[in-house]
């Protein structure tokens, strides 16, 4: 059976390697650690038989990276530096402590699925605007600086932007989050 490829996987690593990378890297300890990471990725993405029927390629990408650090995380109990500018002031919840959260059963594993479903399906309800924003820079770790040279907007606005989405996201997702921490 021949392997089916509409777009050379060579692109796919050429578009995204170094934002993949440097968001790897940004939680794991070594460059060693964030390279075995990466190639762990590519190597799952070779798989994949029409590499066409990924529809979003980045969030596939970041979600199978955000798994595999998780994975890694598990062996080796190591500490990854998950900074904490989303957690809220009153003593809401931070995204990332779902995350990147060791899942210890099938229950575990299934909630953090229904997690990741629930936060792509209220990253859907946003404006387009916010909903890049948040993903630049919260799965795609880019600074605000780096998003502004991007888009060319200023980045008290991109900020403000990631606040109304960091809102919207907390509210819908709070069920989601006590469903997940109340098993754990």
């Amino acid at each position: 059976m021949a392997v089916k490829r509409e777009r050379p996987i060579s692109n796919v690593i050429n578009e995204y390697g170094n934002r993949l990378f440097r968001f790897v890297r940004g939680r794991v300890s070594t460059n060693e650690d964030a390279e075995d990471i990466l190639q762990d990725v590519w190597y799952q993405l070779s798989r994949v038989v029409e590499l066409d029927s990924i529809e979003q390629m980045s969030g596939w990408l970041f979600r199978v990276a955000r798994n595999r650090i998780t994975d890694s995380y598990r062996k080796k109990k190591s500490e990854f530096s998950v900074d904490q500018d989303m957690e809220k002031e009153d003593g809401g919840f931070n995204f990332k402590e779902i995350l990147m959260a060791e899942t210890v059963s099938p229950e575990d594993e299934n909630l953090k699925e229904i997690f990741w479903e629930a936060l792509f399906k209220a990253l859907d309800e946003l404006p387009e605007n916010q909903k890049q924003v948040f993903v630049w820079n919260e799965l795609e770790d880019q600074t605000f600086q780096e998003i502004s040279d991007r888009s060319g907007v200023n980045i008290k606005t991109l900020i403000s932007r990631k606040r109304y989405a960091v809102q919207h996201l907390r509210t819908r997702l709070e069920e989601v989050y006590g469903e997940f921490f109340d098993q754990n």
